[in-house]
């Protein structure tokens, strides 16, 4: 069984009034139709963090060793 935890949250009165009406046309809870809205947003949003650090210097002029020189140099500099 999956774990749920409430919360409040402020929703224009038109969402509110949209949601109401999708819900009387499928027959689903307002509650319902937020939760999927939320899971279907994540899942579009979510970026493994390994898929993510792939070509972060792809499109930079300098290379990333070159550039982490540069930054030890400025510490060892101060």
């Amino acid at each position: 069984m999956m774990s749920c935890m409430r919360t409040v949250i402020d929703v224009p009165d038109e969402v509110i009034r949209s949601l109401d009406k999708v819900g009387d046309i499928e027959n689903r809870s307002r509650a319902e139709l937020i939760r999927e809205a939320i899971a279907e947003y994540l899942k579009r949003k979510a970026v493994a963090p390994a898929e993510a650090a792939f070509g972060l210097w792809q499109q930079k002029a300098k290379d990333g060793v070159q550039f982490q020189r540069e930054l030890r140099d400025e510490w060892v500099s101060r």
